[in-house]
Order: structure tokens, then sequence, then C-alpha cells
């Protein structure tokens, strides 16, 4: 079967092609922005790409086209599709039916943290030799591909609340049926498609209902706004996560940074990791990754052993470059939640006087918004320093963002000027510099450009 995916450089989108290409279908894509990692990958597993959106794809007679949710009515390709006989679906619908059926789903959900979740929990289950199936929201850190089919039952999935197809507004994890389900944190996101955080919590108590009696929900002690989801109705176990040794599954730290931590089950001590990550929020995935495969047979020990190895996730306080003068990291945060936990565990890891730098690009549809404008000066706290970049496509001002911050700012509409001033600022410093640039998108490609930089200047 030759399958067209619309939108095939999203990080789902993009993973959906690895599987359906793994089926021994043939797979083209077409996306408005063709760019690294995923690109990457999907040329690498010899998948077509084109760049743009228009009529063309449907002269390559495909028998299916999968449509991800980033495409509205309006769209020159969605238009021709619909005007077409070519059958549709979204692609979540497309998993369920030709992927999902009668495997042990785990489910990782969350505002914050599934794709790190996702990828340890992935890693706990292939260091007990389980062989699952995934699919993941980035590309993983060792050059494994983000989706695989596995030869085992089991598959691990990286489960998200934002919608399945502008025909289909459903949560996408509504059509996964998880036997083990993790809801990690929830928070107020995704503006552009939901009104408010009951909103939010209606998809969340949906695939809770999907839950069977034999599964199980994993949750963080005392969170009201998830405890009010399980409050609507849970038929499943419920295991809780938290600090100290009173809940199911209890941690505490060794170290403030959350580079080892000691493992509770009941009470009781199970080990410790020590491992590279930093961040509670980082610990609080570790423990959910730990609860999830636990449930499905994981020993403990193999568990913390497997995290204490985790090389990490492709953006995800990804170090892409670093030397005597500067740390550079690659980071996905786009709320200010994340944005916030991510600098709190750098500032932890670096110490007090170390110069910490955030650049961050508001980009996400919520950011665009302006709906969390109120919080994102705050969310640089921990930063010695922050520069913000104002894309074309954020029709507010961050002036006000800018003027608010504790710590020196900056704010440029150009991505030359904030390459040429983050270069400077290098140069000019007698201390080493630590740089989290922050976006979920390419950035004007001011990663690359700053290590290019950076390189030549050694």
């Amino acid at each position: 079967m030759h399958i067209h995916i619309l939108g095939i450089c999203g990080t789902f989108m993009g993973s959906l092609a690895v599987l359906a290409k793994q089926l021994g279908h043939r797979v083209t894509g077409s996306d408005a922005n063709v760019y690294p990692p995923m690109s990457t990958q999907l040329e690498q597993q010899g998948i077509e790409l084109s760049q743009g959106y228009n009529e063309d794809f449907l002269d390559q007679d495909p028998d299916l086209v999968i449509v991800g949710n980033a495409m509205s009515r309006g769209n020159l390709a969605v238009e021709a599709l619909l005007n077409s006989a070519v059958p549709y679906c979204s692609g979540p619908e497309w998993l369920s039916r030709e992927v999902l059926q009668s495997r042990w789903v785990i489910a990782l959900s969350g505002t914050h943290g599934k794709t790190t979740t996702t990828t340890m929990t992935l890693a706990i289950l292939e260091a007990a030799d389980m062989k699952p199936g995934y699919l993941v929201g980035g590309v993983p850190s060792n050059g494994a591909p983000s989706a695989a089919l596995g030869e085992s039952p089991f598959f691990v999935i990286e489960a998200d609340e934002y919608d399945s197809a502008f025909f289909d507004k459903r949560s996408k994890f509504i059509h996964y049926r998880p036997r083990t389900l993790v809801i990690n944190n929830l928070e107020f996101d995704h503006a552009d498609i939901f009104d408010s955080i009951k909103d939010i919590q209606k998809q969340f108590h949906h695939v809770v209902r999907t839950v069977p009696q034999i599964g199980q929900v994993i949750v963080p002690a005392n969170t009201p706004l998830i405890d009010e989801v399980l409050d609507k109705g849970c038929w499943s176990d419920i295991v809780t996560i938290g600090e100290g040794s009173n809940s199911d599954w209890g941690y505490r730290l060794n170290q403030e940074d959350g580079s080892s931590f000691d493992v509770y089950l009941k009470g009781e001590l199970q080990g410790r990791v020590n491992w590279l990550q930093t961040g509670d929020h980082n610990v609080a995935n570790g423990m959910s990754a730990i609860a999830a495969s636990h449930n499905v047979g994981v020993p403990v020990s193999v568990a913390i052993e497997a995290l204490c190895n985790f090389s990490g996730v492709k953006r995800r306080m990804e170090q892409i470059f670093n030397d005597d003068r500067v740390a550079l990291y690659d980071d996905f945060a786009h709320h200010p939640t994340a944005i916030t936990t991510t600098l709190a565990g750098a500032r932890k890891r670096l110490g007090e006087s170390a110069k910490l730098i955030a650049v961050i690009e508001p980009r996400s549809n919520t950011m665009r918004m302006g709906v969390h404008r109120a919080n994102l000066a705050a969310s640089v706290n921990e930063a010695s320093e922050s520069y913000w970049y104002q894309p074309d496509s954020v029709d507010w001002s961050l002036e006000d963002v800018v003027s608010a911050t504790r710590s020196p700012a900056h704010l440029t509409t150009s991505i030359d000027q904030l390459e040429n001033d983050l270069i400077d600022l290098v140069t000019a410093s007698n201390d080493k510099v630590e740089i989290v640039i922050m976006s979920n998108g390419a950035f004007g490609g001011i990663h690359q450009r700053l290590v290019n930089r950076l390189s030549a200047c050694e």
C-alpha cells in the first residue's frame, strides 16, 4: 500500500511514518517545514519527503492519506484530498487500527515530560530484554528511530492530549486504549484547542475510562487537578508517586540537583539512581518510568540500572557544543513551567555563581496566543541573563515580559542579531557560559549557526 502523510515532519506523524514503513508500506509525505532531526530520520528510513502543500501528492496515486492535526480546512492539500475519492484518516486512528490492536499499551501522558518519560520507560523495557514496540514524540539521542513495531505484546507510547485531526477533535490518546496509563502532571496548555483546564480534564477522564479493570493508572500523589479527573470515575488500580516514602512509589534526593535519588516501593528501599539527568522534573519522570515498567513485570533493580545508563533525548537539555568557554544546550521547553523546571535543574547543577543564559523563542500555539505571557518573566528567574526572540507569528509584544524579568533581558526580532549578541557574550566573558536554547521548532537555525561560529573560533 502507498501511504502519503500530510504534516509528516511533526514529531508524532514522523514516528507514524516509521511504523508504516516497517509494516512494508511505501511511505511518502509532505510538510511546510522540513527540518532536522525528524527530516534526517525519515530520509534515513527511505521515506520520500516534499516541501510545501499542494495537489501534486495526488498524482502519485496514494491508497491512503494520513492527515496530521496541523492540517486545516483551506489548506490546498486538504482541499484537494477532500475533493478526491482517496481514503483518509487521522494518525491516531491509523495507529490504533493497524498497530495497537491486541497490544499491552503503556501510555505516558501529562502536560510536561511525556517524551522523556516515554524514552525512559522504553530504555527500561529494552534493558529487561522485553523487545517492546514504541512511538516517541522525539528522536532518541542514541541514534535509534523514534518508533518501532517491536517483537513482544508490549507497546510504549507517548500519549498526547492534543487533538487527532481537523475532523476528529478528540485527544490523540483516546484512540490508544492503554492498559498502563501514566499521568505525569496536568496544567493548562494548547489554548488553540482547549478553552479551559476543565476541557483538558475531560479528555484525561475519557482516557482513564478506557483503561481496563486489570489495568493501572499511575499518578503523582496529592495533585488536585489530577485527583479531580480520577474523582470523575476510575475503574482501575491507582498507583501514586511522591517524595518521601509514604506513596506507593517514593523517592528521596541524595543530591539537590536530582542527579542521585533513592527509590522506595511501599516504604521499602529498592535502590539508588545515579544518573546524568538533573532537575526535580526528571526525577519525577524517572519514577513514573520505574512504576510503569514494574507494572509489566520489570524488576525494580533492572529499572534502576537502566536509568543509571540513560543517555537522554534529543532536544531535551541536549548538549550540542562544549569547550572551555561555553556549553550550548538545545531544549524543547515551550511552556513557562517547563522553562522554570529546566533552568532550576541547570542552576542546581551549576551552582549560584555560574553564568546561565536562557535563549527563548515563544513559538507554540499557546505562546503565540499570549495565554502564558504573565508567567514568562518569572520562568527565567534562575537565569543570569535571558534573550527573547520575537517571531513574526507572535502578534503580541514581548517588551513587557523583558521589562519584568528579574535579571538582565534582551529582545530581538533578528536571528542574525541574536547570533551575534550571543557570540559577543561568550567572547567577552571571563568565565564559562552555559547557554540553553528553548524552542519547540527550528528557531531560525540558531543552534547550528552558533555551533558553526563557536567551532570556527576554537
